[in-house]
């Protein structure tokens, strides 16, 4: 009887040994097929023809058609900014080489003064070449950039201006998202030595933190002022659902944004603004399980409306660096859940679609009714920089 016994112990521990290992190689199995469908997509961008007035964009299921778009289009440095992540990801030279192609198509932007986005498009392509190698060409395109860019600057205001368009709805617009471009400004002093970049760069983000900022955290997308007097005229939208809703993405550009300002200034005001945006954000009801937000937190039909990847993105990048300077574990924890969730078949296009996007469902324009719901070159750029930023924190 005992020597039954003791035989069913031993084969009950056997099969229980069998089932946890069969668990443990189909979740290795299941992170090998995710790694090389994460790679067959950066092979879509590998093999994307070049162009240098073709700049992918996004990609409507629609029409079945990538959208392209000329340098001047704000979205243009993220597919070479991409090309360069993914060779600092993968250390593939083919990935270099062709980052470099599609950068240099970029330089005669440094001249574009009709746009704020220059942070966007020269500093995420030459930027991150420059992260790459040592490259005294980049570095002029950088500060030359950064003097086209300050040429917007308003004294009165305080702020670079936004946009030129919509004289029939504001004055002088400045956006949440031009936080963004002040990194191309903070490291065009440091290139060059003049201060002038640097304290431009510092009253903007002065003027956007007094102004921007909800009591609950939350931001507005866009800030009219007076020209004149610097005065505050209206806060209103422009992408997000209504004035006074929480658009995601413009979220993200606040958290991603204040975080890199306190990285070059050491100023506990700029992570304080950083910390307040996180907090509400990651902590909002009506952010979903998996960590992708819905395109607009305040937006009435939540859940039946579209997910933002590139907002996820955003601000999960952003969250790894807030991380660094805080060590609030719920920073982290979002940003690693959210590369969980993108790391998943739902999310990353199939291997067969021959698009050089790796994500699915972002969402654009609002006001234009344009890009919802779709792969948005942007999105896999934030994705990516996830990834190396989590990377490098290990």
């Amino acid at each position: 009887m005992f020597r039954v016994s003791f035989l069913f112990i031993i084969l009950g521990f056997t099969c229980l040994s069998c089932k946890s290992e069969d668990k443990n190689n189909v979740a290795v199995a299941e992170e090998n097929n995710v790694d090389d469908l994460l790679l067959a997509r950066y092979d879509k961008l590998l093999s994307y023809k070049l162009d240098s007035i073709a700049f992918p964009r996004s990609y409507s299921h629609e029409i079945k058609e990538v959208k392209k778009v000329p340098s001047k289009d704000w979205t243009s440095g993220f597919f070479a900014g991409n090309l360069w992540q993914i060779y600092k990801l993968t250390g593939d030279k083919n990935f270099k080489q062709r980052a470099k192609e599609w950068t240099n198509f970029i330089e005669k932007e440094k001249y574009n003064h009709r746009t704020h986005d220059m942070g966007f498009k020269v500093f995420c392509s030459f930027g991150n070449g420059l992260d790459v190698e040592d490259n005294q060409n980049y570095k002029d395109i950088i500060v030359k950039s950064a003097n086209t860019l300050i040429t917007r600057f308003n004294e009165n205001v305080g702020s670079i201006r936004s946009w030129d368009f919509g004289k029939d709805r504001w004055q002088f617009p400045v956006i949440i998202d031009n936080m963004m471009n002040l990194e191309l400004l903070f490291e065009a002093t440091k290139i060059s030595g003049d201060s002038i970049y640097h304290k431009i760069a510092v009253k903007h983000a002065n003027t956007t933190l007094k102004n921007h900022f909800r009591p609950d955290g939350s931001t507005w997308h866009v800030l009219d002022y007076d020209s004149i007097s610097g005065q505050v005229r209206n806060r209103l939208t422009h992408q997000g659902f209504n004035d006074d809703s929480a658009w995601a993405r413009g979220q993200g550009w606040a958290i991603n944004g204040y975080t890199m300002v306190y990285r070059y200034t050491k100023d506990k005001k700029y992570l304080e603004g950083a910390e307040a945006t996180a907090n509400y954000f990651v902590n909002h009801k009506n952010l979903p399980e998996d960590g992708i937000p819905y395109w607009d937190f305040s937006h009435p039909d939540i859940p039946n409306i579209s997910r933002d990847v590139s907002a996820g993105a955003i601000v999960a990048s952003g969250l790894v660096e807030l991380y660094k300077y805080t060590k609030n574990d719920a920073y982290l924890n979002y940003s690693k859940k959210v590369v969980n969730s993108l790391k998943s078949t739902h999310y990353i296009l199939p291997e067969n679609l021959e698009i050089p996007f790796i994500l699915d469902h972002s969402f654009g324009d609002w006001s234009k009714r344009d890009e919802m719901d779709e792969p948005i070159v942007y999105g896999d750029y934030y994705f990516l920089e996830t990834l190396l930023r989590l990377k490098n924190l290990d």
